[in-house]
């Protein structure tokens, strides 16, 4: 079954700025699904049309079926919204937050205390649930917004950006939990400034550039279109110098930063052994290009050929 159906969807503002030129696309029930593009591409205006916060100009979006002009109660109920900005009041407390969001949606007072105490145990905030939520950190307010969007249970939970501004710790609790959710039968729409996120988390990608789709495919054969990846390693010991590495492009930037090349064919774990060999230890390592920057560059110049 299809989760969401998006046929022709147009949206041109009072300004007349076209954010949307009649794009199409379909998430598959199940899916862990990237949305991906530069700002202004026109991922908000998408998103912001199927949680029914922008109004369309023209085109159709289906929700399991139930088309938004028609059903848009129906279509509502099965999705759940994490916008890209803190949208709560920060001095009301944060069990009334849940509690209240549920009552939008008709859910019983009793189920939404249960659920509320679940879904703040699973976002490790629970002891603060009597505080006001200005009382919580940047990345804790991440994950209250993550728990008010799954009050009603949403098959299909939408986030825009969910990992801005957090740290690299918080990143990857939310990316096990986002992880496990899916794995449980949740469809997630997922956008993204960070390609290693997306390639982490999903199954299924597309790229919308000027308010067109550009490329919709599978993440992995998306990805091995980047030939080569150029990381920089951060290493445990400085080393003088470093006259070879078997099979890699390298050099040395300074006596703790390595740069080196790997191909789609080398794995970074194979890379360790060879370097472990040379008695050479990495604290950590990073792309030394935006990859999703690189990849734009080569799917837009295509697209535009």
């Amino acid at each position: 079954m299809t989760a969401l159906s998006v046929k022709k969807l147009t949206k041109i503002y009072s300004n007349g700025l076209t954010a949307l030129k009649g794009i199409d696309l379909d998430v598959a029930q199940g899916d862990f699904f990237a949305l991906l593009g530069k700002n202004g591409a026109g991922k908000s205006t998408t998103i912001g049309i199927i949680s029914s916060l922008i109004n369309k100009t023209s085109g159709k979006v289906l929700v399991f079926g139930k088309d938004m002009d028609t059903h848009l109660a129906e279509a509502k109920s099965l999705i759940g919204i994490v916008p890209q900005e803190l949208n709560f009041n920060s001095f009301e407390k944060i069990s009334h937050i849940l509690i209240n969001q549920a009552g939008y949606y008709g859910i019983p007072r009793k189920i939404a205390i249960e659920r509320m105490e679940i879904h703040l145990k699973e976002m490790g905030i629970w002891e603060m649930h009597n505080q006001p939520a200005m009382k919580l950190s940047g990345g804790m307010k991440r994950r209250l917004m993550i728990a008010r969007a799954l009050m009603n249970e949403p098959k299909l939970l939408i986030l825009d950006e969910p990992t801005a501004g957090v740290d690299i710790e918080l990143r990857h609790i939310l990316w096990k939990f986002l992880t496990k959710l899916n794995a449980q039968g949740t469809t997630i729409i997922l956008t993204t400034h960070y390609l290693e996120e997306a390639e982490q988390l999903c199954k299924n990608v597309a790229i919308i550039d000027h308010g067109e789709i550009i490329e919709h495919a599978n993440m992995k054969s998306l990805i091995n279109r980047l030939n080569v990846q150029t990381l920089l390693l951060d290493l445990k010991h400085p080393i003088d110098h470093l006259t070879t590495i078997d099979g890699y492009k390298h050099r040395l930037v300074d006596d703790t930063t390595l740069e080196i090349e790997i191909d789609s064919g080398q794995s970074i774990n194979e890379l360790v052994n060879v370097l472990s060999q040379k008695n050479i230890t990495i604290s950590s390592m990073r792309n030394k290009t935006n990859r999703l920057e690189e990849l734009f560059i080569r799917i837009i110049s295509t697209h535009k050929r």
